[in-house]
C-alpha cells in the first residue's frame, strides 16, 4: 500500500487517498483517536470519482459513529482496464431492461460472477493492508454493494464480523450457494421499486442467507430513492457488532 495524497476535510476527518498495486483506494480516519479502531470497508458499483460525494458521506458518518472506513476501486471501473466481455454484458443487460425484457441468467453471470471473482481476492488484499495500519483493528464490517460481492466476501473472509448489504444489483444464482455459507450478523437493505434490482431474487437471497441474525429494512421508491433513516438504521446496525 502507498499512499499518494492527504489532506483534512471540514469536520477534523483525515482522508488518505491510497494505490494497492493498480488499485486505488481512499482511507478514512479521525486522525486523534488514541488506540486502533474498528473498519468499515464501503462498497460500492465503481467509479470512485463519480460516487465520491456518496461514498465520502458514508465514511464520514462511520469515522464519527467511531470507526475507520476504506473502499477501493473496482475491476474494470474508474481509470483502471476494461473487460470487452464485461462491458458487452453490461450493454446486454442495459438493452434488456430498457426494453422491458426479462434479463437472463446467463447475462448476469456473464457481468457478475467475474466481477466477484476478481473483487473479493482485491477486498482482502486490501484489508490485509489496512488492519496492518496502527490506525485500525479488531472487527471489520462491510456495508454496500455489489450485495454479490459482498455477499461472497461475508461468506469466505473470517475477519468480516457484520456484513451490510444493499440489493441494488442482479444477483446471479451461484450467489444464493454464498449466502448459505454466511453466518455473520447481516442487515440487508431493499429498495422496493428498484429498475435494477428483481425484488423476487432479494427477497429469496435474503431468506438463503445463513445467518442466525438478518434484518430486511425495505423502503418504498427506487434505486436512488433511499431514505435518510435508513442509513442510520445501518449505522445502529454496525454499532451493535463492530463495538
Amino acid at each position: 500500500m502507498r499512499f499518494t495524497s492527504e489532506r483534512r476535510l471540514d469536520d477534523g476527518i483525515l482522508e488518505r487517498e491510497f494505490t494497492l498495486g493498480e488499485i486505488p483506494g481512499i482511507l478514512w480516519t479521525s486522525g486523534s483517536a488514541s488506540e486502533p479502531v474498528p473498519l468499515m470497508l464501503v462498497g460500492h458499483p465503481g467509479g470512485l470519482r463519480t460516487m465520491y460525494p456518496r461514498l465520502a458521506g458514508r465514511a464520514r458518518q462511520a469515522v464519527t459513529n467511531g470507526f475507520a472506513a476504506a473502499t477501493i476501486e473496482l475491476p474494470g471501473r474508474g481509470d483502471r482496464p476494461r473487460s470487452p466481455e464485461a462491458e458487452q454484458a453490461r450493454a446486454d443487460l442495459r438493452r434488456a431492461v430498457e426494453a422491458g425484457e426479462p434479463v437472463g441468467d446467463e447475462i448476469v453471470d456473464r457481468l457478475i460472477l467475474p466481477l466477484v471473482e476478481q473483487a473479493v481476492p482485491e477486498w482482502q488484499a486490501a484489508l490485509d493492508a489496512l488492519l496492518a495500519l496502527p490506525e485500525t483493528g479488531g472487527r471489520v464490517g462491510y456495508s454496500g454493494g455489489v450485495i454479490a460481492v459482498g455477499v461472497r466476501l461475508a461468506a469466505v473472509e473470517p475477519r468480516i464480523a457484520a456484513a451490510g448489504l444493499y440489493a441494488g444489483s442482479f444477483i446471479p444464482r451461484a450467489t444464493f450457494d454464498d449466502a448459505r455459507l454466511v453466518t455473520v450478523p447481516a442487515h440487508v437493505l431493499l429498495q422496493w421499486d428498484d429498475e435494477w434490482n428483481p425484488r423476487r431474487q432479494a427477497l429469496d437471497l435474503f431468506d438463503a442467507l445463513g445467518s442466525t441474525e438478518k434484518t430486511l429494512h425495505a423502503n418504498l421508491g427506487g434505486h436512488t430513492g433511499v431514505p435518510q433513516f435508513a442509513g442510520e438504521e445501518a449505522a445502529r446496525f454496525f454499532a451493535r457488532h463492530l463495538r
